[in-house]
């Protein structure tokens, strides 16, 4: 059991339940809430961020990424404590679990509206294509360098922009700020684990935005995504001010410039893994002070 829930890298939920959870503020904020589509969009989340770390485990393994070569932690199917054929077992396992729940999720949110049922379920179908191709599959997208891409788009405009509309059933366009924000974050967070792998990557032919522009141009685009992150928070805010409150969010900026200061002073990159759980949860923080000065101004 310990071997799985390692497998399962618990310290990647804050990150995804941050998304949902900025997307589920939102409609609280709107004066719309449902706690059966909170507790169904957490669950569906979860199982798809295991999913895809589950497929990650299992991609890289075969591909070649994390060989002896990789300086992170040792993962379940390159270390031999998990098989490959036990590890497949579990990505269809966990894929379908998502996928009930997921299903679940959207009738709970739009019952006999079949139309809107069917557009989720597609996008749906998509999140579990990304979870599992982006480092499984026979061509893996995060070995192209578009895992950056797909993390703006799922963990920031799906993940956000998608919750709200669960709970809403509407769109509002200046969510994107927002969802943004998360985006970006997220994006920080597989930034800080290449650069990290960039040497081992390299060497799988795993072409990573840090593979293709270098170590020094990866810095500087972090920087970008941790401070393009506040400004669409800020820009948000300032639109939509009512309260000196909505501003709690910039706390979370010390923390940021610490994973930023990381980044750049760190040259062996074993010791930036701690930062990638502590950009992680800086995220889920930017969240809920977002949230409580949204909510509670």
């Amino acid at each position: 059991m310990k071997v799985w829930i390692e497998a399962f890298r618990l310290r990647t939920l804050p990150l995804a339940l941050a998304c949902v959870g900025m997307g589920a503020v939102l409609a609280k904020a709107d004066g719309q809430w449902n706690t059966t589509i909170f507790i169904l969009t957490i669950l569906t989340t979860i199982l798809l961020q295991v999913l895809s770390n589950l497929a990650n485990d299992y991609g890289d393994s075969i591909h070649g990424a994390d060989s002896v070569d990789r300086l992170g932690p040792a993962r379940a199917v390159q270390s031999g404590t998990i098989s490959k054929s036990q590890m497949k077992w579990a990505i269809i396992i966990c894929g379908s679990l998502a996928f009930i729940s997921g299903l679940s999720l959207l009738i709970a949110s739009f019952g006999d509206n079949l139309k809107l049922l069917f557009i989720f379920l597609g996008l749906g179908l998509a999140a579990l294509f990304a979870a599992v191709n982006y480092t499984a599959g026979n061509n893996p997208y995060g070995y192209k360098g578009f895992g950056d891409l797909f993390v703006m788009i799922f963990f920031g405009y799906v993940g956000v922009g998608g919750t709200y509309f669960l709970f809403s059933e509407t769109f509002r366009p200046d969510i994107l700020l927002p969802a943004s924000s998360c985006g970006l974050l997220a994006t920080g967070v597989l930034n800080v684990n290449n650069i990290r792998d960039i040497d081992s990557d390299k060497k799988a032919g795993k072409y990573s935005i840090p593979v293709r522009i270098g170590r020094k141009n990866s810095v500087i685009y972090h920087a970008f995504l941790l401070f393009g992150a506040i400004v669409c928070a800020a820009v948000f805010t300032f639109y939509n001010y009512s309260s000196v409150w909505q501003w709690l969010f910039l706390l979370v900026i010390p923390l940021l410039a610490k994973n930023l200061y990381a980044v750049i002073t760190i040259k062996d990159p074993k010791h930036l893994d701690p930062y990638l759980k502590q950009l992680a949860a800086s995220t889920l923080i930017f969240v809920i002070l977002f949230g409580i000065g949204l909510i509670y101004p």
